[in-house]
């Protein structure tokens, strides 16, 4: 008899996200296994639980979901999962922490898109701003869309915040080889001026981008919100605007709603973790493969 599909989901928080128990399900793991309030140092000793119980055979069938609520927190464990194996006891890893990497995947990609359709252009050069940026969804499109050739500004109201959190995603999501800016919410009036692109990923119901704003930036294109929840964090979003023009832009500027950014996140998740069921050998999953199956569904549905 064949060994059934486990995968062992892993949380720092004291509940596992039921969104990703179902997503696990759909996608045809048959087993989905919580583990909650797991500390970092305890890793190793669950991924070595998992891997010597079962032959190289039966490990095909074996892998570990890593969610949580941080970033950096996420990819380290996704490290130190990595580094706990060795061949032929491996399994494939995918960190999603709060459903970040794929939500945020699915925004850039959805904006990157739009570019294309609307404007003739693509991120390359693009001036970016990350309104509410320092969370998780904020920081993974910064790195994305920073890697696809953007100049990205991360903003929150507290700019010292604001600053550290550039310097993570530069140094550590970015290995060095980007760099992310910051700024001051305050300053936002200015930082229009010349932006090219919004993203809104601040708490739900809380505007972060102003009518008066939008109609006062002169080169805007696209504005995406992840917030669902009324009101929108741009004024004017609708929820399913997929390209929509953007109630009173004076540069022709378009939008994308949470619900439009969420369609291709779900698409993202689901063929990551079939991924994973369908693998030969181990995969090592985060937000530059969520980015990559993004566009893969984009350009797939059109």
């Amino acid at each position: 008899m064949e060994k059934p599909f486990i995968l062992h989901m892993l949380t720092t928080a004291k509940n596992l996200s039921p969104f990703d128990v179902n997503m696990a399900m759909d996608a045809g793991w048959i087993q989905a296994v919580p583990y909650i309030n797991v500390e970092p140092s305890e890793v190793r000793g669950l991924v070595q639980d998992a891997i010597f119980s079962r032959s190289p055979k039966g490990l095909k069938r074996t892998a570990f979901f890593i969610g949580g609520r941080e970033t950096k927190q996420a990819m380290d464990m996704l490290k130190m999962a990595k580094n706990s194996m060795f061949p032929p006891f491996e399994v494939s890893v995918f960190a999603d922490p709060s459903g970040a990497f794929t939500t945020a995947a699915g925004m850039v990609a959805a904006v990157e898109k739009e570019l294309a359709d609307k404007f003739d252009t693509t991120l390359e050069g693009k001036n970016v701003l990350a309104l509410g940026g320092t969370g998780p969804v904020g920081q993974a499109a910064a790195v994305i869309a920073a890697q696809a050739g953007a100049n990205v500004r991360i903003v929150g109201r507290q700019l010292d915040k604001a600053q550290r959190t550039a310097e993570l995603c530069s140094d550590e999501f970015g290995d060095g080889k980007i760099t992310i800016t910051a700024g001051a919410d305050a300053d936002k009036a200015e930082y229009m001026q010349t932006a090219d692109i919004v993203f809104a990923t601040g708490a739900a119901g809380i505007e972060l981008l102003s009518e008066e704003l939008i109609a006062a930036a002169p080169q805007l294109k696209v504005v995406a919100d992840v917030n669902a929840v009324p009101p929108a964090g741009i004024a004017g979003v609708d929820a399913f605007d997929s390209g929509k023009p953007l109630a009173g832009s004076t540069s022709g500027a378009v939008a994308i709603g949470a619900l439009a950014i969420g369609n291709i996140k779900y698409q993202a998740q689901s063929r990551l973790l079939k991924r994973m069921l369908e693998c030969d050998k181990p995969l090592f999953l985060h937000f530059e493969h969520a980015f990559e199956v993004a566009r893969e569904f984009i350009k797939s549905s059109n």
